[in-house]
């Protein structure tokens, strides 16, 4: 079978846990995200259609993760079509200043920080408009529909899962701080216990009136107002204006080659740049050396992503405020030049190279025609602001104050009507003759950059089927781009289940470990390849959550 990866080329290779299907298939981290997905495509509804009423499911089952106050980024291959992206972020409050936020922020010795939390934290989401657009364009059946699941899940109750439950502990104090917040995911005060019932009526009923009165109401009707009125209620800034304001942008995606595959991720203000610029850093190492996984490998990707993260940080920049040089970010020689700077140790200072003149949930889905999708969303940080909106049951993002920079002259500073270089990023899989053949993605802020190369390498270099290549032992550089990180020390944070003479040899090259436990290391991986001349999919998910790759 021409145009898979060599990993599976020639035949479907089933490691432990892949899921082989033709007829549709989607990948999730929570089982009834996957369900509802899979339902749609078992009733004769598409690829888009199947990841928005798993998308809507994830906002009522993993409010840690997401919720319709978030953002969406996707990246879309309709047959026959060139791959397009959906850029569903929203800008900062436009009646806010920076002179505000350095008030309200963190005050440190290298100046002051965004505040991370809280009602100025908040940002325009995007996720609901850009579901509209999707739909508009792509879709096959109603939101009412699509959102059958979610409202049933939110009126009558979930069992809280074990990864909500520690999110609710660990972030007990931000939720209790606003009544409506504590009021749904606290139980008098407390966190609630795994497998007590988690209910959301406020939720059910905005999404009731959306499913009736259409995703306008998100932006300008009843909704809107409410929301609005709920965080300025609380301190923010986010009106009923910037929410009428809101547009999701359509772009073409950025991409690279890696090995003969094209890899498309998502543009600016996604920093899935950073992915597609490792890789092409990674590819200047020979490919049977990055697959034998061992310290070497793990030392040259791993100052690939310094690299590549020190780059974002110094020129990635919102299109509407300035231009990423992505012509040169993104060039072979740009990289070879960089890859000349990965030295035999671990590098503890990396800055942008010079030039002259010049917590998220994701779920992939193909459906039986080889329409594909691969879509993130996010309110950012675990629950986001820590801010339901009144009774809305919205968990709102925090994504203004987790992404912008205070610092003078950075290019990724705070404006009111900007928007933040953004953490969510996603990939998609063509072969040398530009044929889809796979999306993939994962969670994880800074995270997701290095783990979808850790992936693409495993599958691509390490010769492994989808599962095997998400069961790697897994490493994150820390910290990555977020300002409220830097400046620390990096360090490598690391599974255990690497063999010791990796990890020894990973600490002889200079790298400040730190272990992560077995399956400690972070992500959610989920990842669908199809072979475009028999229709068969081979999927894998991530043991590192609760979710599955199902498909039939």
């Amino acid at each position: 079978m021409l145009g898979f990866p060599k990993a599976i080329k020639g035949h479907i290779r089933s490691g432990a846990g892949t899921v082989i299907a033709r007829n549709g298939m989607i990948a999730a981290a929570h089982p009834l995200t996957v369900a509802a997905g899979l339902k749609v495509l078992q009733d004769g509804g598409n690829a888009i259609d199947a990841a928005i009423a798993a998308g809507l499911t994830a906002t009522v089952v993993m409010p840690e993760m997401c919720g319709l106050g978030g953002d969406i980024f996707a990246i879309i291959h309709a047959p026959g079509e060139a791959p397009i992206t959906v850029l569903g972020a929203g800008v900062a409050p436009r009646a806010a200043t920076v002179e505000q936020m350095r008030a309200a922020g963190l005050q440190t010795a290298t100046g002051p920080k965004m505040p991370t939390t809280g009602p100025l934290s908040i940002g325009v989401p995007g996720m609901i408009d850009g579901y509209d657009q999707l739909l508009q364009r792509f879709g096959s059946r109603s939101f009412a529909s699509l959102a059958t699941d979610a409202i049933r899940h939110a009126e009558e109750g979930v069992a809280l899962n074990p990864m909500c439950q520690a999110a609710t502990v660990l972030h007990q104090a931000m939720l209790a701080r606003t009544p409506s917040t504590a009021g749904i995911l606290l139980s008098g005060g407390k966190p609630m216990q795994v497998g007590d019932i988690l209910r959301q009526p406020g939720l059910a009923r905005t999404l009731r009136r959306l499913a009736s009165e259409g995703l306008a109401d998100f932006y300008k009707g009843e909704t809107a107002r409410a929301m609005a009125d709920a965080v300025q209620a609380l301190g923010g800034a986010l009106s009923a204006d910037d929410l009428a304001q809101h547009e999701t942008v359509w772009a073409d995606p950025i991409s690279t080659t890696y090995r003969g595959y094209t890899v498309y991720q998502t543009a600016p203000p996604s920093q899935g740049l950073i992915h597609l610029e490792s890789m092409n850093i990674a590819e200047q190492a020979d490919s049977a050396l990055l697959g034998r996984l061992d310290a070497e490998a793990v030392h040259i990707l791993a100052e690939a992503s310094k690299l590549a993260y020190a780059d974002r940080t110094r020129w990635a920049v919102e299109p509407g405020f300035g231009e990423t040089p992505m012509d040169v970010l993104l060039s072979k020689s740009w990289a070879a030049k960089r890859y000349a700077e990965v030295g035999p140790r671990a590098a503890e200072e990396v800055r942008g190279g010079d030039m002259q003149d010049g917590d998220t949930t994701y779920i992939c889905v193909i459906d039986g025609a080889g329409m594909m999708v691969s879509l993130i969303q996010s309110v950012s940080s675990a629950f986001g602001s820590g801010i339901i909106a009144g009774d809305t049951g919205i968990v709102m993002n925090n994504r203004v104050g987790r992404g912008f920079n205070l610092a003078d002259g950075h290019p990724n500073i705070f404006a009111p009507g900007k928007k933040t270089m953004s953490t969510l990023n996603l990939y998609s899989l063509a072969d040398a003759s530009g044929t889809a053949i796979g999306v993939g993605g994962t969670p994880g802020g800074d995270g997701q950059p290095q783990w979808n190369l850790q992936t693409l390498s495993a599958l691509i270099d390490g010769d492994l089927d989808v599962q095997s290549a998400i069961d790697t032992p897994r490493w994150s550089i820390w910290p990555g781009t977020d300002p409220a990180n830097l400046p620390n020390p990096f360090e490598l944070q690391v599974e255990t289940r690497f063999p010791d003479e990796v990890l020894a040899g990973l600490e002889a090259r200079g790298h400040r470990l730190k272990p992560m436990g077995p399956w400690g290391a972070g992500g959610a991986s989920q990842l669908i390849i199809r072979d475009p001349s028999s229709g068969i999919m081979a999927g894998g998910s991530d043991p590192r959550s609760e979710g599955m790759a199902l498909g039939f």
